[in-house]
């Protein structure tokens, strides 16, 4: 038998709830929960920890005192063990990979050695939830399949219970809102409260995770060097100075005050409005040559525990700020690294690793690489590995270059789990006819895909600073509106090596501070006044030669003129409303020259109030008095 010895500790941050802190004795069945898993030698021995906010939505952190491990030493603690955690709620199961996290306290001590065992879960209903945990040990047992059974050990079989509370975030926060997941259709959706995503964020700096503050943290090979064609040189290490005073008493830090800059420059962001932020986890062999998850640039078993420690503090800050993780897991320069591009030991663990600790997290995108060069079955296969592994099916994205998107993206039409491109544009008023162009054909072939544009080009120009292209007024037109018209999923801003604030250099995101606004005011107009998960592109309902229709026929149809002007509108029966919306300046809707339209016909729909020669919106919904 066995007894469960439970010890809160509570504070209460916020009102009601409690932070829940349970220490956990594994002995006899006090609460009457059968184990899941037969209990195995030293079980009576072992203590669990229980630690996090017991609310649905939240990430709650398991805790096992197991063997002493070393991030260098051997047996590998990250290869030559398997943690697994059953999570089960009535018929809710959930197969939660776990990892080595030293000490246990990693992030804050640096320790490289300990016996403690971690694992993240977020429960997506109240109630009770039982948990068993599975530790088995073996040769690579890490990254073989479930299936495929190691030799029980230390705390297998450890179980218990914990009972969580209903929701009780709202806004921005991600605990509001449940998981991001492609579920069909041609947008992410939250999973809890059902509403649909258009994403709007910062590309740049793709090597965010290269700051000062993360332990380890350094800039390989030859700083004298001259940049490579097509890419920003290297100052050093980002400090994101300029963002000190947007960290607030009460943000997190680490190891004594570390971390307020990133911290803020995040809050700005999220300040502004923005939802998303694209980065990647690992750039040996590339542009910038400073982010990687291991212990050394030339390992690819060893992961640092302190530094991937730090990385959750700033990932789980995100969440609360409702900031969408843009995942890279590679780029082109090393998308051949790991195990020669096909999907082996080292790309297994990489990826098991990166799930184990982060996956947990509600707004996640997996991208497969930047500017991706593998090959048609090495992607199909990555594929079925993450999905395979991720418990929270997070979308699964693919960026590639300008030019091969026949090759990369074909291929992958109606292929289970993947969700679509991560559009690079060379030329950026391209944007509406392939976003177009890859939502017809996904939906052709019966997976609709949600289609974003992660860069526009050329490389060495992107979205200028403000102080350079304060308007913005082709990225407005072309990238922007001409993504959303199409239908697209959203976007986020690339930032060219020629200017200051580049795509490895940039410091300071006020250096595109009204750019973030006009991105605001879409993503607004589209969340307020459209239905838009209903909407499809339909220019040919208007006779403007350069403006884009996206419209649910007969009910709502939407209007973006780049120039102003007017343009006359195919209608079917009905009397409807015409307003306009300021995509310069936000705020409500506005009455221009004509108020009310007819159908069926080609009506006008007039003229905006003011500044015609600027680029406007038009809204024609369907009226009720009609």
């Amino acid at each position: 038998m066995y007894y469960v010895f439970l010890s809160p500790k509570k504070r209460i941050p916020s009102g009601r709830h409690f932070m829940n802190r349970l220490v956990i004795l594994m002995g006899i069945a006090a609460i009457g929960i059968p184990p899941l898993f037969p209990a195995v030698e030293g079980t009576s021995n072992s203590k669990v920890e229980i630690t996090g906010e017991l609310i649905q939505g939240h990430a709650i952190t398991i805790t096992f005192t197991g063997p002493e491990g070393d991030e260098q030493e051997d047996p590998n603690p990250f290869l030559d063990y398997r943690l697994t955690v059953r999570f089960t709620q009535g018929n809710k199961i959930y197969r939660i990979p776990g990892y080595f996290a030293a000490d246990g306290q990693a992030g804050e001590s640096g320790a490289t050695r300990g016996n403690q065992w971690r694992v993240h879960f977020v429960p997506v209903a109240p109630g009770r939830w039982q948990y068993t945990a599975e530790f088995v040990t073996g040769k690579d047992i890490a990254i073989q399949p479930l299936e495929v059974k190691g030799e029980p050990f230390s705390f297998n079989g450890a179980w218990g219970a914990f009972d969580v509370l209903p929701a009780d975030k709202s806004g921005r926060d991600f605990r509001a809102k449940g998981f991001l997941r492609h579920e069909g259709g041609h947008y992410l959706r939250f999973a809890e409260d059902g509403e649909y995503f258009i994403k709007g964020g910062a590309d740049s700096p793709e090597n965010f995770l290269a700051y000062e503050d993360f332990d380890q943290t350094r800039r390989a090979g030859d700083l004298t060097a001259e940049a490579r064609e097509g890419e920003a040189k290297p100052a050093g290490l980002h400090r994101y100075e300029s963002h000190a005073g947007d960290w607030w008493p009460g943000d997190p830090t680490w190891r004594g005050g570390k971390g307020k800059n990133i911290i803020g420059a995040l809050n700005y962001l999220a300040g502004k409005g923005m939802n998303s932020v694209y980065f990647l986890t690992m750039n040996v062999q590339g542009d910038g040559n400073d982010v990687w998850p291991w212990i050394r640039l030339d390992e690819r078993f060893r992961f640092d525990c302190s530094k991937l420690d730090q990385w959750e503090i700033v990932f789980s800050h995100m969440d609360r700020l409702g900031l969408m993780l843009h995942v890279i897991t590679q780029e082109t320069e090393n998308d051949q690294l790991l195990d020669g591009g096909d999907l082996g030991r080292e790309r297994r663990l990489y990826y098991r690793e990166l799930i184990a600790r982060f996956g947990h997290h509600l707004g996640v995108v997996w991208n497969l690489g930047e500017e991706n060069t593998n090959t048609d079955a090495q992607r199909k296969d990555f594929i079925q590995y993450i999905k395979a592994l991720d418990p929270y099916g997070h979308p699964i994205v693919l960026h590639t270059y300008p030019g091969r998107y026949e090759e990369a993206y074909a291929p992958l039409l109606g292929f289970p789990g993947f969700t679509g491109p991560s559009l690079q544009m060379g030329d950026m008023k391209q944007t509406h006819a392939e976003t177009i162009h890859w939502i017809e054909r996904s939906q052709e072939a019966g997976y609709p895909w949600a289609v974003f544009l992660d860069e526009i080009g050329p490389a060495h120009t992107g979205v200028k600073p403000d102080a350079d292209d304060p308007e913005h007024k082709e990225v407005r037109h072309h990238a922007l509106w001409g993504n959303l018209m199409a239908g697209g999923a959203g976007v986020e801003w690339y930032f060219g090596y020629r200017f200051a604030h580049n795509d490895l250099n940039c410091e300071d995101w006020r250096s595109r501070d009204r750019l973030w606004d006009y991105t605001r005011y879409a993503l607004e107009f589209f969340q307020k006044y459209l239905p838009f998960p209903e909407m499809r592109h339909h220019d040919e309902l208007t006779s403007a030669p350069d403006d884009f229709c996206f419209a649910k026929e007969g009910e709502v149809y939407a209007i973006y003129l780049p120039h102003g002007g007017s343009t006359a509108l195919t209608l079917i029966g009905g009397t409807y409303s015409v307003h306009w919306y300021d995509p310069r300046q936000g705020g409500g809707l506005q009455e221009g020259t004509v108020n009310m339209v007819n159908g069926p016909g080609n009506p006008s729909v007039g003229e905006a109030p003011e500044n015609r020669g600027q680029d406007w919106v038009v809204l024609v919904r369907k009226s009720e008095k009609g």
